[in-house]
């Protein structure tokens, strides 16, 4: 197959060759089965299941009451929770922090059956792409023209594997139920993992789109790295259009600047 170069922010990018093996943890993966029984058994189980470098940016997290309180919570919740349980710190699991270029903050997983896989915005391939989604891809495409092309899918682990934290401000929820698990404590968690990367991270482009992302990132350090607020890209928001915000082309204008490689958003093609 013919590689071509893709130009993204200002930087000539060639597609990924192949693909970087995921760090494996103690949860084992079977997509034919998914376990949705319960959460996790306890906080060192939760702790087990993270990915090394964020286990230990976050130590401090797993000696506090929320995060045994939080666990027990969602463990007796009579409905089905989504996403499997597998899958929830997926986030974090294709990301260690070192590594982390852009954060993409989503609100809570999607309520669907089969939808959630724990990174923010992204489905599985097989599944419909969700329409905040279509959006997302209509303003990479609006901005990079034929350096991108819209993808049939809504899978986005090779933007993950590249450096994109997509990180929902809560990881779990009740089947067909948005925001059911919003104060259960998560909001805690995913904070911290935010104030512990502004900490040991910097040149990092945080996107928050909608009034929850903005205020997580309101702590966030603007002279060591770059915040974009902008309108939610769900086609339900008609008061701060998301079209036109040209996030993406600032991304990583922004990394090049800062002598970091920029995003190929058309990886998720390969």
């Amino acid at each position: 197959m013919k590689q071509t170069t893709l130009n993204f922010g200002g930087a000539t990018v060639k597609p990924i060759k192949q693909k970087i093996d995921p760090i494996v943890l103690d949860i084992p993966k079977d997509s034919t089965n998914p376990d949705y029984s319960k959460i996790y058994e306890d906080v060192e189980h939760f702790k087990a299941c993270l990915e090394p470098s964020w286990r230990e940016a976050l130590k401090d997290e797993f000696t506090k009451p929320y995060l045994p309180q939080l666990l027990q919570k969602i463990k007796s919740r009579p409905n089905q929770v989504f996403p499997p349980k597998e899958d929830v710190l997926n986030a974090f699991k294709y990301c260690p922090i070192n590594s982390v270029k852009v954060v993409i903050i989503g609100q809570d997983p999607y309520k669907n059956q089969g939808e959630a896989h724990g990174l923010s915005f992204s489905v599985r391939k097989g599944v419909n792409v969700p329409p905040s989604l279509k959006n997302i891809y209509k303003e990479i495409k609006r901005t990079y023209q034929n350096d991108f092309i819209i993808p049939k899918h809504g899978y986005l682990e090779n933007w993950a594997r590249q450096g994109v934290l997509l990180l929902n401000a809560t990881l779990t929820l009740d089947e067909g139920m948005s925001r059911s698990h919003e104060k259960y404590g998560w909001s805690n968690f995913t904070s911290a993992a935010l104030a512990a990367l502004n900490k040991n991270v910097q040149h990092v482009v945080y996107l928050a789109w909608g009034n929850d992302a903005a205020k997580l990132t309101s702590h966030i350090d603007r002279e060591r790295n770059l915040v974009l607020v902008g309108g939610h890209p769900s086609p339900l928001n008609r008061t701060n259009p998301f079209s036109g915000c040209d996030h993406f082309r600032k991304a990583n204008k922004y990394l090049v600047e800062n002598e970091r490689t920029p995003i190929n958003w058309n990886a998720i093609n390969e």
